[in-house]
């Protein structure tokens, strides 16, 4: 089982690049779990025709011990495994609280042994690394991590702390950063901000995402490219994705 974190901030395009990232590695045979771990809920919604799934945090709230896998665990497009960790009331409770029940919860339902899925992805809001969104790489939960930015100060910013705490996580065994995924805002010299950056903090571009209306056109219908808009040039970029995340990820192809 390949064991994946995509990292970015906010309103990057974070949820939209995962989701048609497992929408792809779907499409090549692979069994794809994606873990939302964003207070907002929404990581898979592409994958469920723009339906929001009852997240792990308010079924654990209101049906306890008597949770079942299938009251969390949704299949969506192209037979993805969708999950939502879900989170309190916003200035009530801790947001990172709400994705550790939800990771304690699927252990303890035994949902990677039930399901047997090939990849794990897990979408993480980067803006705040603290305990519970560090959850995927602390915790051991992924191997590898991918940081979604586009050019902009913020988005670069946001990337440059997650990547240092994936070094002070890495030091003690567990995931390591592969690259960045350059999802473009069109911004002048997008390219070459962006290279700087990867090099500054140690890695590289994997993959420029070219911006494209294609996705919205998608996302209006509740889905991603590889759903609704099949014929966009968009569709063979996610999949040149899926190829790249693949090849990078061989190396722990064994390492259980």
């Amino acid at each position: 089982m390949r064991k994946i974190a995509i990292y970015g901030k906010g309103g990057i395009g974070k949820s939209t690049t995962t989701s048609n990232l497992s929408a792809a590695l779907a499409l090549k045979g692979y069994k794809v779990m994606q873990v939302g771990c964003d207070p907002k809920s929404d990581s898979t919604k592409n994958l469920l025709k723009g339906r929001r799934s009852p997240t792990v945090f308010e079924q654990l709230k209101e049906k306890g011990a008597a949770l079942e896998l299938t009251e969390i665990v949704f299949e969506g497009f192209g037979g993805v495994l969708c999950v939502e960790a879900g989170g309190p009331t916003p200035g009530i409770g801790c947001a990172g609280r709400g994705i550790i029940s939800a990771f304690e919860k699927l252990e303890e339902l035994k949902a990677f042994e039930i399901y047997k899925p090939d990849i794990v992805i897990y979408d993480v809001l980067g803006d705040v690394v603290c305990g519970g969104f560090a959850m995927p790489i602390r915790g051991g939960y992924a191997r590898e991590v991918f940081i979604v930015s586009s050019g902009e100060m913020m988005a670069l910013y946001a990337a440059n702390n997650i990547a240092q705490a994936i070094k002070n996580f890495g030091r003690r065994g567990y995931a390591r950063l592969k690259g960045i995924i350059l999802n473009a805002k069109n911004i002048e010299n997008e390219q070459e901000l962006v290279a700087k950056a990867a090099a500054e903090i140690e890695t590289e571009v994997v993959m420029y995402v070219p911006r494209s209306g294609d996705i919205q056109t998608a996302e209006n219908q509740g889905g991603t490219v590889s759903e609704f808009v099949q014929a966009s040039p968009m569709v063979k970029i996610y999949q040149e994705l899926a190829d790249k995340v693949l090849e990078m990820s061989e190396d722990t192809k064994g390492d259980e």
